[in-house]
């Protein structure tokens, strides 16, 4: 199993500098994630082959390696412009990964909930020129179901997954989802989402987050009424909902030897604390 971390929070450091800081840390793995002087949010990848050959060095110089990259596209976009956009990006990006020694990406199916059959076609047809470039670099891919995407909820997702019916395409469970995932059920039967992902459940994303359904749907109030938002928070464990005697119980129950990823989000005023924290807990839960 490998315990990794997404520095987002530290994306605003040189790239030597956050991978040194991943190091110090404790961490042996990143899970590279959008950073706007590599691979930013839904535009084409800015990384150049000298970009790529410092990153691979620093990797090299601070002994972490990557065990993952994640990049986000829109490629299950309804607008057939915007979707072959996102292929090409998505192209670039298999490559650059390629590049950097790494053999797995895992992502989201983006699209659209309001339009989520014309987006699962969209989704489709990008795999239809996707997959071959993927098994072509012997690159491995890990799907997750995200709030606003087309799939949301974590049995439709991974049976979503399964349709791909590729051996190397498997399922990410986001901790910090939990409750969009259970769909309109206000509980998160967090173990029951995990075992039905089975041996498909290979990567998973560890955060915490409140439950937005729970007090009547009262536990936040937004304007306007029936707005179709959605919220969800990545904090530290222990600092929201999640049931994590049932999330780590689940995973020492699977034998789970996939990717964990530390990815807290809400505290950039205390990244390193943070992060150090997160190591610490992980791998006490995961060796019990």
């Amino acid at each position: 199993m490998k315990i990794a971390l997404d520095p987002y929070m530290f994306r605003a450091l040189p790239i030597d500098a956050m991978v040194r800081t991943v190091a110090e840390l404790g961490y042996e793995y990143i899970e590279l994630s959008p950073r706007d002087d590599f691979m930013p949010f839904f535009l084409h990848p800015r990384a150049d082959d000298e970009r790529v050959a410092e990153l691979k060095n620093a990797l090299r110089t601070h002994g972490v390696q990557l065990s993952s990259v994640l990049p986000l596209y829109k490629w299950s976009s309804p607008d057939e412009t915007e979707r072959r956009t996102a292929v090409r990006y998505w192209k670039r990006m298999i490559e650059i990964t390629s590049d950097l020694g790494c053999q797995l990406m895992n992502s989201e199916f983006n699209g659209r909930p309001e339009r989520a059959a014309e987006s699962e076609a969209a989704f489709w047809r990008s795999l239809e020129e996707l997959l071959p470039v993927f098994e072509r670099e012997g690159i491995a891919l890990n799907l997750e179901a995200h709030p606003d995407d087309f799939c949301e909820e974590n049995t439709p997702a991974v049976d979503l997954v399964r349709a791909i019916n590729k051996p190397w395409v498997n399922y990410l469970y986001c901790a910090p989802h939990s409750f969009h995932l259970s769909g309109a059920d206000p509980r998160a039967d967090i173990a029951a989402m995990m075992r039905y992902a089975g041996d498909k459940l290979q990567h998973v994303h560890i955060a915490d987050s409140f439950n937005h359904k729970g007090s009547s749907g009262l536990r936040y109030i937004l304007n306007p009424p029936g707005t179709p938002a959605r919220i969800h928070q990545h904090l530290d464990i222990g600092q929201g909902e999640v049931d994590w005697d049932a999330f780590f119980g689940t995973l020492r129950g699977l034998d789970f030897d996939g990717v964990a990823t530390a990815c807290v989000f809400a505290w950039e005023e205390r990244a390193k604390e943070s992060s150090a924290f997160m190591l610490d807990r992980i791998r006490k839960e995961l060796a019990a």
